[in-house]
């Protein structure tokens, strides 16, 4: 059991028969009132976010996701196949529990999955990827009259901002939790 007091962001608990991983949490202090914790969570199997306030104090069964190392195989339609770096065992998930994460997949990238048993419930990608541009306008000296980015094509097929300075062909390193350019990557991949 974990108490709110004990909440981090990343822990999986038992909600209403329903998992969810806390996104991010609050301590409110009321005047002459009991504290509440209000948290933003996100249901394991559908990938929906939940907004919910609970009293200080509540007990939650926490649950316990083993981390194992996985690899991105490939996918069919809304299924997407990974494989088991342990076990060598192949793991299909359902694009609803990968959501945005999708578009920054590469074919034999490394993830870390968390399973509960042998299912797995979670897929973490690394806090950035190398991605190659696809295409791109190309970025005219000087045209920064309304802003300095512009939208670039890469080889998973997602859409980013990029600066001007950035053409098809560069590599670039982009953050897969908000999907945002980093930096321009010189000879890695």
């Amino acid at each position: 059991m974990i108490s709110t007091s004990e909440f981090k962001t990343g822990v999986v608990i038992k909600v209403d028969q329903a998992l969810c991983e806390i996104i991010e949490f609050q301590l409110v202090k009321m005047q002459q009132r009991q504290p509440i914790v209000r948290t933003k969570l996100r249901n394991i199997k559908t990938g929906n976010m939940l907004e919910q306030a609970f009293r200080s104090g509540d007990s939650f069964e926490e649950i316990y996701l083993e981390q194992r190392p996985i690899q991105y195989l490939y996918n069919e339609g809304r299924h997407y196949h990974f494989m088991d770096s342990e076990t060598y065992h192949e793991v299909v998930v359902d694009a609803a529990l990968l959501g945005d994460r999708v578009h920054f997949m590469k074919d034999d990238s490394e993830a870390i999955g968390r399973f509960n048993g042998e299912e797995l419930l979670l897929v973490e990608l690394p806090s950035s990827v190398v991605l190659l541009i696809k295409e791109t306008e190309p970025g005219i000296r000087g045209d920064t009259a309304k802003s300095g980015t512009k939208p670039a094509k890469v080889e998973t097929g997602a859409t980013i901002k990029v600066p001007l300075f950035v053409n098809a062909g560069d590599k670039i390193r982009v953050d897969t939790r908000t999907g945002q350019y980093l930096e321009r990557v010189q000879g890695e991949y």
